[in-house]
């Protein structure tokens, strides 16, 4: 069948999270709607998934609210649902950060993928910086970006910390669809970095337009797809090294001991041959995954 995934975000005054929680998810089980909708009084995050028709219904309601009537939805095709239930949650933030108040009018310019791919083709002196966790960043990035050690956004504050050294360079940030790198960067412009940008629309819009071209390797997501591989050149199209034997590999598993629990990225050949574990002691372990073929 004919299905789409929507990504999208909005940062908003919006002022009443709860009444809107208790219709949306109404509206998205009446309308087969699955995935992820987070709602705050700073906006709206969400990725969800349906049929093309439902999906039309979908993007209607969502701009009816006065808040997200100019929302920009970045769509996918795909074939299924790209999830398997839907939640409509009340959120303090739209992103986990905790930085405390952040001004977001404070973001930095947005830069279009032709504006980024200018800065590459030109060879301007700039840093650009993965607003990603690690495990993103470890199967795909922007050629010569940096790609700090993440576990959560929460860690950017330390990040900027450890950015001083690039005060008075030319910074441009990314994540996959926009929603951190805004924040993101109105975060460095708050602690005085004077020439910062953001790339618009994050990695989602730039390989929609460029996919061989500065993006190299995969980019993680957050549905049943795991990963989307948007390059066709075999020297950029994976990043990853596989967790066994080092060998080019984009595709994640969580170790299946569940105590354990590990994600890691793997081959085919060794996640078999390791029983979808990460060590002996975890292929031995009793409270193992039932394991399905491919």
């Amino acid at each position: 069948m004919d299905y789409r995934i929507l990504l999208f975000y909005k940062y908003a005054d919006f002022p009443n999270p709860d009444k809107f929680q208790a219709e949306h998810l109404k509206f998205c089980i009446d309308n087969d709607i699955m995935g992820r909708v987070w709602i705050a009084h700073e906006g709206i995050n969400a990725t969800v998934s349906g049929t093309k028709e439902n999906i039309e219904k979908y993007e209607a309601e969502i701009r009816r609210y006065p808040s997200f009537s100019d929302i920009w939805f970045k769509e996918d095709k795909y074939t299924e649902h790209a999830f398997k239930k839907i939640h409509v949650r009340v959120r303090p933030e739209i992103v986990n950060s905790s930085f405390g108040e952040v001004d977001i009018s404070m973001a930095a310019k947005k830069l279009t993928p032709e504006e980024l791919n200018n800065l590459y083709e030109n060879h301007r002196d700039f840093i650009i910086i993965d607003a990603r966790n690690e495990y993103e960043s470890k199967i795909g990035k922007f050629k010569n970006a940096i790609t700090p050690t993440m576990d959560t956004f929460r860690d950017w504050q330390k990040i900027v910390n450890e950015l001083e050294p690039f005060k008075e360079k030319t910074i441009v940030t990314y994540c996959t669809g926009g929603i951190r790198c805004e924040k993101a960067s109105a975060y460095l412009v708050e602690k005085g970095f004077k020439n910062v940008y953001q790339v618009d629309g994050g990695i989602w819009n730039y390989v929609n337009k460029y996919p061989d071209k500065f993006w190299e390797g995969s980019v993680f997501v957050f549905d049943e797809r795991r990963i989307v591989t948007p390059n066709t050149q075999e020297n950029i199209k994976h990043i990853g090294e596989c967790f066994y034997c080092g060998k080019a590999s984009s595709y994640y598993i969580n170790c299946h001991n569940q105590e354990c629990d590990k994600m890691l990225v793997t081959c085919d050949e060794c996640k078999i041959e390791n029983e979808y574990c990460c060590s002996a002691e975890c292929r031995s372990a009793v409270n193992k995954r039932k394991r399905f073929h491919g």
